[in-house]
C-alpha cells in the first residue's frame, strides 16, 4: 500500500498491519501504537508487546515482571489452573462452600503476586509518573519503545526472598484447608471453622502471616498508601479502646487475637465480599476482555469509530472519544483503554492541531470512561451488586445513563476545542463504516449477549462464561484471529495475570470492612459527617446538600491515594452510611460512591490516567491534568444530582419513564451548559466572555437540583448566558468557528 504525504513532507502507512482487515490480533493489553511516520513499521508483535508493556506501567492490575524459564512456566501454569477452577466453579461449585473455593482461589493467585510483581521496582504509580515527561514529538513517537525497554528491565527472575515469600503464601492460605493436626490447630476445613472467635496458637501465627503477605503484595502492586491505610484500620482496632470513650470514634477495644480471627476467619475478612467478587466476577470478565482482544475486537473498535467521523471537521477527536468508549465496554480499566486508544488516536490528534497536553487530557477522560461504561464496569460495580443483593444488570441499568451524559460532555468539549482553537479537520482514509459492521460486527454479539443473559435470568457469572464461548465461535469468521487452543490458553492465563492486583487489594480490603464492622466504625463516621452540615445549617435539606458535597471532598482525596476498589470499600463503610441515614436510596448512595472512586483517576495531583496520556503523547504532566479535569469536569458534578433529590433517581433509571425523561433531559442539559462554561464557546455562535461563562457555572449547577423551581431559574440563566454570547458575537463580528484549513489526509 503507497504511502500519503503529509504537511511536515512525512509519510505515514496506509493501513497498519494488525487491524481486524489483515495482520495478527491486537493483543490483551490494546491495540498497537502507529509506526512513526517516516519510519521502518513496527513489527506487528514488537508494537504489540511495546503498547502492552506502556498499559501495564499505569495499570494497578497488571503485573510488572515478564517471567520466563521454570518461573515463568509455574506462573502460566498456576494461572491456568486458577482461571479453569473459576471456569469450573461457574457451572460445579465445590461442595465445600464458597468460602472453600475463596481460600482455594487466594492460595493459587496471591503466591504469583510475589513471582509477578519485583519488591523494589514497582514503586507507587504516583510517584513513577514523574518520571515520565517528554517535552518533543519525538520523545512522544518513542513513548511504547521506552517502556518496552524498561519493561525488559523489569524482567529479572524472582530472588530468593520471592521465593520465600511464595512458599510462606501457599502455607499460610491453604493452612485452613489442610486435614493436618499442627499441635492444637490444623484438621481440616471444619476443624477451622469451629475455633472461630477462639483460635488456637497456630492459627493466630498464620493468620498473622497472611496478614503481613497482603500488605506486602499491595505495597508491590498499589504503593505504599494502602498497606498504611489497612495500618491504620488495624491500629485503630487496637488501640481505639484507650481513646477517651466520650470520642464518638471510641469503642471498648480489641485485642489482637480477635482481630486476627475477624481477618481469618469470618465472612468480612480476608474473604469478604471483595475478594468473592474478584474470584467470582472480575477473574471471568478479564478472561473474556482477553479473548475479545485476541479475536480482533479491539481494533475494530477503533477502525469503526474513525470510519463513523471520517469526513467530519472534529473526527481526530471524535474518533478518539468513540474508541475509548467502545474499548472500555470490555476493558473496565481507565488507565489501559487511555494508553491503547492514544497508541493508534495521537498521531491523528496531532495533525489536526490538538497540543500533546489538551489531547492527552481527551485521551484520559475518554479512557477513564472504560470504568463507567457497561456491560464491563469496573471492579467495584460488582461489589455493589453483592452489597446490596441485586443483579449486575440492575448495576448495569444504573449506570447507563450517566454513562451516556459522561460522554456527551467530553464530545461537547471536543466540539467546542475544534472551534475555539481551529483545529484543522482530518480526512481519515478508511473504508465505510457500514462495510466493517458488515464484516466484523459480529465482535458486538458476545457483548450483545451478555445483556440477553442477564435480562432473561442467567447469573453473570454463566453470562459471561457463555459470551466467552460466543466469542471463540465467532473468531472462526476471522482466519487471522481464530482462537485456536494454544490462543485460547493464552487468554486464559492473560486473564489470571489481569486479576493478580486487584486480588490482592480486595483481600485486603477485608481489613478495612471487619475493623469498621467489630468496631462500629461506620454508623460513628456517619454521625461524625453528618454533625459537620448540621452545625453549618439546621434545614434537613440543605444538610443533605452539605453532607453530599462533604463526602464528595473526602471520596475524591481518598481516591488519590488508593485504588479505585479499595476507594469504593472504604468510602462505602464510611461514607454510605451517613448517606442512608439522611434519606438517600441505596443505589444511589452506592452510585455515588462508585462514581467519585472512578473520578479520583483524573483528579490532579494524582490523575493516573492523565499520567498514561502524558506518556503517550510527551505532553507536559500538570497541563495534562489539568485538561483531563476539564473535559471530565461535569461529571464531577453529575453524582451529587443522584442523592440530593428524588427526582434524581431517575439518572439512574429508577421511577418510571417519566422521571427518567425529565432527569435525563435536564442534566443533559446542565452538562451542556457546563462545557460551554469550560471551554469559553457556544458552538455554533462564538467565544463566551467571563461574565457567559461564570452565568453559564451557575446555571448548570443550578439544574442540577431536579425541581421545578431550580430547573426553571438554571434554564433561564442559561438563557441569558446564550444571550451574551449572541450579543459578544455581533458586537464583535466575529465569525461563529475558526478559520477553515486545508484537510490533511491520514490513514488509519
Amino acid at each position: 500500500m503507497s504511502p500519503i504525504s503529509a504537511p511536515d513532507g512525512s509519510s505515514s502507512a496506509a493501513r497498519p498491519a494488525n487491524s481486524p482487515t489483515g495482520g495478527p490480533a491486537a493483543s490483551p493489553g490494546g491495540a498497537p501504537p502507529r509506526p512513526r511516520p517516516g519510519a521502518e513499521p513496527t513489527e506487528p508483535g514488537v508494537a504489540e508487546r511495546a503498547t502492552r508493556d506502556l498499559a501495564a506501567q499505569f495499570e494497578d492490575e497488571k503485573p510488572g515482571r515478564v517471567l520466563s524459564g521454570p518461573a515463568g512456566l509455574l506462573l502460566t501454569s498456576a494461572a491456568l489452573a486458577v482461571g479453569a477452577l473459576a471456569l469450573w466453579q461457574v457451572f460445579r461449585p465445590l461442595s465445600q462452600g464458597s468460602k472453600y473455593y475463596l481460600i482455594i482461589f487466594l492460595a493459587g493467585v496471591l503466591p504469583l503476586v510475589f513471582l509477578a510483581y519485583p519488591a523494589d521496582l514497582r514503586l507507587p504509580a504516583r510517584l513513577r509518573s514523574r518520571r515520565r515527561r517528554a517535552d518533543n514529538a519525538e520523545k512522544t513517537d518513542n513513548a511504547a519503545n521506552t517502556a518496552s525497554a524498561r519493561s525488559r528491565q523489569a524482567s529479572t527472575r524472582p530472588t530468593v526472598t520471592d521465593w520465600v515469600l511464595v512458599a510462606l503464601t501457599v502455607a499460610a492460605c491453604l493452612y485452613p484447608v489442610l486435614p493436618i493436626r499442627i499441635g492444637s490447630g490444623g484438621g481440616g476445613y471444619n476443624a477451622f471453622l469451629d475455633r472461630q472467635g477462639l483460635l488456637a496458637p497456630t492459627d493466630l501465627v498464620l493468620g498473622t502471616v497472611l496478614l503481613l503477605l497482603l500488605l506486602e503484595a499491595c505495597r508491590r502492586t498499589t504503593g505504599w498508601i494502602l498497606p498504611a491505610v489497612c495500618l491504620l484500620f488495624l491500629g485503630y482496632g487496637y488501640y481505639g479502646g484507650l481513646l477517651p470513650q466520650s470520642w464518638p470514634v471510641a469503642h471498648s477495644g480489641l485485642d489482637f487475637s480477635q482481630l486476627v480471627d475477624a481477618f481469618y476467619n469470618s465472612d468480612s475478612g480476608f474473604y469478604g465480599t471483595p475478594l468473592d467478587v474478584a474470584a467470582s466476577y472480575i477473574v471471568l470478565f478479564t478472561i473474556y476482555g482477553a479473548a475479545l482482544e485476541l479475536s480482533g475486537a479491539g481494533r475494530f473498535f477503533v477502525e469503526l469509530s474513525a470510519a463513523a467521523f471520517r469526513r467530519s471537521r472534529t473526527a481526530a477527536g471524535r474518533t478518539a472519544v468513540a474508541s475509548g468508549f467502545l474499548l472500555g465496554t470490555v476493558s473496565g480499566s481507565g488507565a489501559a483503554t487511555t494508553v491503547s486508544i492514544g497508541a493508534v488516536t495521537w498521531p491523528l490528534l496531532r495533525r489536526a492541531g490538538y497540543p500533546p497536553e489538551r489531547a492527552g487530557g481527551m485521551l484520559a477522560a475518554a479512557g477513564v470512561g472504560a470504568i463507567l461504561s457497561p456491560p464491563t464496569l469496573g471492579a467495584a460495580a460488582f461489589i455493589i451488586a453483592e452489597y446490596l443483593g441485586v443483579s449486575y444488570l440492575q448495576v448495569l441499568g444504573w449506570a447507563t445513563v450517566p454513562t451516556v451524559l459522561y460522554y456527551l460532555g467530553i464530545l461537547l468539549a471536543v466540539e467546542i476545542d475544534a472551534r475555539r482553537s481551529g483545529v484543522r479537520p482530518v480526512v481519515i482514509e478508511v473504508g465505510s463504516p457500514w462495510r466493517l459492521l458488515a464484516r466484523f460486527g459480529y465482535h458486538f454479539a458476545s457483548l450483545i449477549a451478555i445483556i440477553v443473559f442477564l435480562a432473561v435470568g442467567v447469573s453473570a457469572t454463566r453470562a459471561v462464561v457463555f459470551a466467552i464461548l460466543l466469542t471463540v465461535a465467532l473468531s472462526f469468521l476471522d482466519r487471522t484471529h481464530r482462537l485456536t487452543p494454544g490462543r485460547l490458553v493464552t487468554a486464559l492465563v492473560t486473564g489470571v495475570r489481569g486479576v493478580l492486583a486487584v486480588t490482592a487489594v480486595c483481600a485486603a480490603a477485608g481489613i478495612i470492612t471487619a475493623t469498621t464492622t467489630k468496631t462500629g466504625l461506620g454508623p460513628q463516621a456517619a454521625a461524625l459527617l453528618i454533625g459537620g452540615a448540621q452545625a453549618a445549617t439546621s434545614d434537613p435539606t440543605l444538610v443533605l446538600v452539605l453532607t453530599a458535597l462533604l463526602a464528595a471532598v473526602a471520596l475524591t482525596l481518598l481516591g488519590l491515594a488508593v485504588p479505585v476498589t479499595a476507594s469504593f470499600v472504604i468510602g462505602w463503610v464510611i461514607v454510605g452510611p451517613a448517606l442512608l441515614d439522611l434519606g438517600v436510596t441505596a443505589p444511589a448512595a452506592a452510585m455515588f460512591v462508585f462514581y467519585f472512586a472512578v473520578l479520583s483517576e483524573v483528579s490532579p495531583p494524582t490523575a493516573l490516567a492523565a499520567v498514561a496520556a502524558a506518556a503517550v503523547t510527551g505532553g507536559r504532566l500538570v497541563p495534562t491534568m489539568w485538561q483531563t479535569l476539564r473535559y471530565a469536569l461535569p461529571a464531577y458534578l453529575t453524582p451529587v444530582a443522584f442523592v440530593i433529590t428524588p427526582a434524581g433517581l431517575g439518572l439512574l433509571g429508577i421511577g418510571g419513564v417519566q422521571r427518567i425523561a425529565f432527569a435525563a433531559v435536564v442534566v443533559a442539559l446542565s452538562v451542556a451548559v457546563l462545557a460551554v462554561a469550560a471551554g469559553g464557546w457556544l458552538p455554533g455562535v462564538g467565544p463566551a466572555g467571563p461574565p457567559e461563562r461564570t452565568i453559564g457555572a451557575v446555571a448548570g449547577v443550578t439544574l442540577l437540583w431536579l425541581e421545578p423551581v431550580p430547573v426553571t431559574v438554571g434554564a433561564t440563566l442559561a438563557a441569558v448566558a446564550a444571550a451574551g454570547v449572541f450579543v459578544r458575537r455581533r458586537s464583535a463580528g466575529r465569525p461563529s468557528s475558526g478559520s477553515p484549513a486545508n484537510p490533511v489526509e491520514e490513514q488509519l
